[in-house]
């Protein structure tokens, strides 16, 4: 009871190294962008199609608010982890100018710019969100972080601690193969 309540009285600080834990990526694309139809009259018709290249940061992490101690038994501590996921994501503005558009077709207006803009932050979310591969990082990196935070917890009241991992899928609730022991 007393380890659990002194590690209770860390979940503030186990929430907070969560917070530490995102990574940030740097993304570079192109985005295209197609408008049939944008210009001319009845027979004579132009479409509007243009390519802008654009940078942003995607900032993958895990939901602090699903990080919690579940259990404590002797020197086995229970902690749920949740999956990673894209915490926020920005087209980095700075990055567009004329220079960023690539023009095949009718001439673009400032409306299309702000469109294309939009478009590309969707682009950039799916994109990112895709990545399994980053997204299993966040969550490794996530992982690491609070497991040698509770370990040093444990060495400073003479403890040796094992964590147990209980992963959860995206809805919150544990996976299938829902915990595991530290190696």
């Amino acid at each position: 009871e007393e380890d659990l309540s002194a590690l209770k009285l860390q979940e503030k600080q186990i929430k907070a190294i969560c917070e530490l834990a995102v990574m940030d990526c740097y993304y570079h694309n192109v985005a295209k962008f197609t408008e049939e139809d944008a210009q001319g009259a009845l027979w004579w018709k132009k479409d509007k199609r243009f390519w802008v290249e654009y940078s942003g940061v995607v900032q993958f992490g895990v939901d602090v608010s699903q990080v919690e101690i579940v259990d404590i038994q002797d020197t086995t501590v229970k902690i749920t982890l949740p999956e990673a996921k894209v915490l926020g994501c920005k087209v980095d503005s700075s990055s567009l100018s004329e220079d960023s558009f690539i023009v095949d077709s009718a001439d673009i207006e400032a409306g299309d710019e702000v469109a294309a803009f939009d478009e590309a932050q969707r682009q950039l979310e799916k994109l990112a969100s895709s990545n399994k591969a980053l997204l299993g990082n966040a969550q490794q990196r996530a992982q690491e972080l609070l497991g040698e935070y509770v370990r040093n917890i444990g060495a400073a009241v003479g403890k040796d601690y094992q964590i147990e991992w209980v992963y959860l899928d995206s809805e919150g609730n544990p996976a299938a193969d829902t915990t595991e022991p530290e190696a």
